[in-house]
């Protein structure tokens, strides 16, 4: 874990708006097709295969993870090496026997974001609305490629339609959050990002 919790919150803010709130742009750069995953997945040692993959793909040595908000976390701010296995993981983010709830970002957190040094990839996620986007990928067929073995994932119509609605009074997307969020995440064909024609499970 890194010892400099300063320079990895100065990296994460150059990639992101940590003011912003989805369905706003939380992105500063990245503009490349978005994809959406459950808010809880990124928070589980099942993610870490999958950030050390994305980090990879730009030849980041870090993950950085960022609380951007949370509920009393002692720290906010750490950077694992891509070395660092699912359990190291899980070790620092988790709630699990010596730590108490409260120091959880698992638990604790509302709002995180996780790139790497290249600040060329990010993934943002909040518990409300339960969701997470990810940029960054080089091209299309690393998007998919990643979206198919690590996913599910989906586009932004897939996360309007599967995902959101439940966070809303009357199980309904409010036609203006809906506007936003694909204005400004798009929505790539489903046959690219694997997007399934039911409710994606893990």
């Amino acid at each position: 874990m890194t010892s400099n919790p300063d320079a990895v919150r100065a990296r994460a803010a150059a990639v992101f708006d940590l003011d912003a709130r989805l369905p706003a742009r939380v992105f500063r750069e990245l503009a490349d097709d978005a994809v959406f995953c459950e808010f809880d997945y990124l928070l589980t040692p099942d993610a870490w295969p999958a950030l050390v993959a994305l980090a990879g793909l730009h030849g980041d040595q870090r993950v950085d993870l960022v609380v951007v908000e949370g509920h009393g976390i002692a720290e906010s701010a750490l950077s694992l090496s891509v070395e660092a296995t699912a359990d190291d993981y899980w070790a620092e983010i988790g709630f699990h026997e010596g730590r108490d709830f409260v120091d959880s970002i698992a638990i604790m957190t509302q709002t995180v974001v996780l790139t790497g040094p290249s600040g060329r990839w990010g993934c943002w996620g909040e518990r409300d609305p339960e969701v997470a986007v990810v940029r960054g990928f080089p091209d299309e067929a690393a998007r998919h490629e990643w979206s198919v073995r690590y996913g599910p994932f989906v586009d932004a119509a897939g996360a309007l339609e599967f995902w959101l609605p439940v966070t809303f009074p009357g199980r309904s997307v409010p036609d203006a959050y809906a506007a936003e969020l694909t204005a400004n995440y798009g929505a790539s064909p489903q046959s690219d990002q694997g997007s399934p024609s039911s409710p994606p499970s893990r």
